[in-house]
């Protein structure tokens, strides 16, 4: 068995790693999974009239690109994301699919995005990673109109989220403390708490802040799940670090733990979530 690095790895570590790389090979999945988060994106995008939209960690450009092409014509988005490889297949897909939209590679928390530049500032589960997000949502503030609004969709707390951490609790007595502490549901999950997040865009200048439960139902065909377990999330950046014995053994007992999702073939589970918005006043 390998060790990993003492030091936990940066956001910018990570993305642009093993990380990066699994997302832009289960691009076709994850779009699919999380296609009604796209919809409630460019659904409030349509009924606020954006024109100018900025797309925040927008991975490999599924949520830019759908904005894009609802816009077309009367407006346009931008995608940011930390992750070359990510990005590097979005710029693909807009190209191949004819798409107005641009991405930019960069750290949205310090990149200068320009001054009162968007109207709506959306982004499907990418914002909570930020080592600074007050410093962040300030950057974004800067960047936004009078009157723009901020929409973003983020992770509510592990425990109303069992499909999304119960392989990781499945597999953690299999693992030694080092490797087990790496599967602590963290990053994810960084904006459950609704005070705390609360106070994140009070301390960086944007106004009537509102916080609404959003509740998807998600699926995935069962044949993908194997993909699922061992590419994206805490454990696939782990198993690489497992022997082959070892690693079979616990894509196993994760694998056990999707058994209660499974039925005809098909995967289904409910994404709990916040609907965060905000205005810049």
């Amino acid at each position: 068995m390998n060790t990993m690095q003492a030091n936990p790895p940066t956001a910018k570590e990570i993305w642009n790693g093993i990380a990066g790389q699994n997302w832009v090979e289960a691009q076709v999945l994850l779009d699919s999974m999380f296609k009604r988060f796209e919809d409630v994106i460019v659904t409030g995008c349509l009924e606020q009239g954006a024109r100018h939209v900025l797309d925040v960690g927008c991975g490999t450009g599924a949520t830019t690109l759908a904005v894009a092409d609802r816009l077309r014509g009367a407006g346009g988005c931008t995608g940011i994301d930390i992750s070359d490889p990510m990005i590097e297949l979005a710029r693909k897909r807009a190209v191949q699919s004819g798409s107005s939209a641009d991405f930019i590679c960069a750290d949205a928390e310090d990149h200068p995005l320009g001054v009162a530049r968007y109207d709506r500032i959306v982004s499907r589960f990418g914002v909570m990673f930020f080592r600074d997000p007050v410093r962040a949502f300030a950057n974004l503030r800067r960047a936004s109109a009078a009157g723009a609004q901020l929409a973003v969709i983020a992770w509510r707390d592990p425990a109303e989220n069992p499909f999304m951490t119960g392989a990781e609790a499945a597999v953690r007595p299999l693992l030694p403390e080092a490797l087990a502490a790496a599967l602590q549901p963290t990053g994810q999950f960084a904006f459950a708490d609704e005070n705390l997040v609360r106070g994140i865009l009070r301390d960086s200048g944007w106004s009537g802040v509102t916080m609404t439960p959003l509740d998807i139902a998600c699926s995935l065909p069962e044949n993908q799940l194997e993909t699922w377990l061992t590419r994206l999330g805490p454990l696939g950046r782990l198993l690489p670090e497992l022997d082959p014995v070892h690693r079979a053994a616990v894509i196993d007992a994760a694998r056990s733990a999707y058994a209660p999702y499974t039925a005809g073939g098909t995967v289904r589970f409910t994404a709990a979530c916040w609907a965060i918005g905000g205005e810049n006043v």
